[in-house]
């Protein structure tokens, strides 16, 4: 597990929190993920991490060197092994953190309080943000529904509607193939950070989603193979504007999804709080993922109910693409979005999201809702 701490102008790696930490107060690193039912290896681990910072924006995952004509000798072990090192570190400090908060006084290496440090996303800087559109059955079936001026669906009850749309994800599954966009960097935010609302957004939603961290170039990855590039996964909501995903009809509605202006906005990909890795994680079909709104439970779903598996999803986008380190790809939100209640992202609301499963815990992410000045 990982959340990165940031201060000043550089990312501070939990191992260096944790490792001045560890010195100041080595009991208490003890104490906390004894409570946290932690084995002690990972409090050693700890305890004994080496203290580093990580230029602003230096992703967590790294390339390793490649040979003499070019191509990658990237060994999955090897980027598991990195990832692994730090992100133990990593998750001693943010229980650390979790731990002590209350205290209000301890110090962490003279950082200053730890109520004062900010949990930054796993990772803060992606190269490429992978988007899978319409992934989840029931999801797009609750679509077809709400559009109601779809043509095929004019005249239709709405069982009619959602039994036609259980019927095209059936046939879309077997036979098809994924819908892919990419969102901009600029939009990722820490796991606790407020979403900010644009003053002029009418229908401001949420989707929870499950991300998988690339960790080695993939290039034509046979499905069978493709988990094996997986370095690990991440709790995101790609927050939308739904009054944008469709262009206007005054204005060239045949180009279609606009998900640039519906999706791009500052803050509109929270992420985090931890990135575990894969080896930890279990099967990524058999995840559940629950976002709360104010507390009321809104989305509820597993990941058995995606069209397209995550390891589908690789082999689909490395046909076309080179995915790389540090690429994320979203897998696309269940059932149970505010266009499905007809009730949207206010200014003051709190969305938590959390993904869970009988072998991993990805956290939970708790983001207030703040309507952003006019």
């Amino acid at each position: 597990m990982a959340a990165a701490v940031r201060t000043g102008d550089h990312v501070t790696a939990g191992a260096g929190c944790a490792a001045r930490a560890a010195v100041a107060a080595r009991a208490t690193v003890r104490k906390a993920c004894a409570d946290a039912a932690i084995h002690f290896d990972v409090a050693g681990a700890v305890a004994g991490a080496r203290a580093e910072a990580l230029p602003l924006g230096e992703l967590a995952l790294e390339e390793l060197p490649t040979s003499a004509n070019g191509t990658s000798r990237i060994a999955l072990d090897d980027v598991e092994r990195r990832v692994r090192r730090r992100h133990i570190a990593h998750a001693g400090s943010v229980l650390l953190a979790e731990r002590l908060r209350d205290t209000r006084v301890f110090r962490v290496g003279g950082l200053g309080k730890i109520d004062q440090l900010r949990v930054h996303a796993p990772i803060p800087e992606p190269r490429t943000i992978y988007c899978s559109g319409a992934n989840y059955k029931k999801h797009v079936v609750d679509l077809i529904v709400a559009h109601q001026d779809q043509p095929e669906t004019r005249g239709m009850t709405l069982e009619q509607k959602r039994a036609w749309g259980m019927q095209l994800m059936d046939e879309r599954a077997a036979s098809g193939t994924p819908f892919v966009f990419i969102k901009p960097q600029s939009s990722v935010t820490g796991p606790f950070d407020p979403i900010i609302v644009p003053h002029d957004a009418k229908k401001p939603d949420w989707e929870l989603e499950l991300a998988v961290v690339i960790g080695r170039r993939a290039r034509r990855v046979p499905r069978n193979q493709a988990l094996e590039y997986v370095a690990g996964y991440t709790v995101v909501n790609d927050v939308t504007l739904r009054e944008k995903v469709f262009r206007r009809k005054t204005d060239s509605p045949e180009l279609g999804m606009d998900f640039a202006m519906s999706k791009g906005a500052p803050s509109f990909l929270p992420m985090g709080p931890y990135l575990v890795p894969a080896a930890f994680a279990g099967d990524p079909q058999q995840l559940r993922l629950t976002l709360k709104l104010n507390g009321k439970v809104m989305q509820d779903e597993e990941t058995s109910d995606m069209i397209f598996t995550v390891a589908r999803l690789v082999e689909y986008l490395s046909a076309s693409v080179e995915l790389r380190p540090g690429d994320v790809i979203c897998t696309g939100s269940p059932a149970g979005n505010g266009m499905h209640y007809g009730r949207f992202i206010q200014d003051g609301d709190v969305l938590e999201g959390s993904i869970t499963g009988p072998a991993t815990d990805l956290g939970t992410q708790r983001n207030p809702c703040v309507l952003e000045a006019s």
